[in-house]
């Protein structure tokens, strides 16, 4: 499976349990580490548990567990790393100051996710 199928189910599963201000980084330029990093919000800490349990449950039926975790329950910012796609999922306030996006600026937005489920191709040349 490519990043893209990759990125395309982990987008969808997090869809699924209404992420917020879902974005698709493309940083293959940027990095050799992974290709792709998907950030999403959440409302709470159990709305993040929400999410990621959901994200690991999609991957499972398909037979891919995650290579590597950090911050679990009760935390403000879960990583799941799937190698090819790296999923950062944050409290608002974690997310604001931390500014991913920011940090890997010059990063290609592949796909943007409105709150309410909807989506925004934005492109960046």
């Amino acid at each position: 499976m490519n990043s893209e199928q990759m990125q395309e189910i982990i987008t969808n599963a997090l869809e699924d349990v209404k992420a917020q201000n879902l974005i698709a980084l493309d940083v293959r330029d940027k990095t050799s580490v992974t290709d792709m990093m998907l950030v999403a919000s959440g409302t709470s800490t159990r709305h993040l548990q929400a999410l990621v349990a959901n994200v690991d449950t999609e991957m499972s039926k398909l037979g891919i567990e995650p290579l590597g975790r950090e911050g679990e329950t009760g935390s403000d910012w879960v990583l799941i790393d799937y190698g090819d796609v790296v999923v950062h999922v944050m409290l608002p306030e974690t997310r604001a100051l931390y500014d991913l996006e920011q940090l890997w600026s010059g990063a290609s937005p592949s796909d943007n996710v409105a709150g309410d489920g909807t989506s925004a191709a934005d492109s960046v040349e």
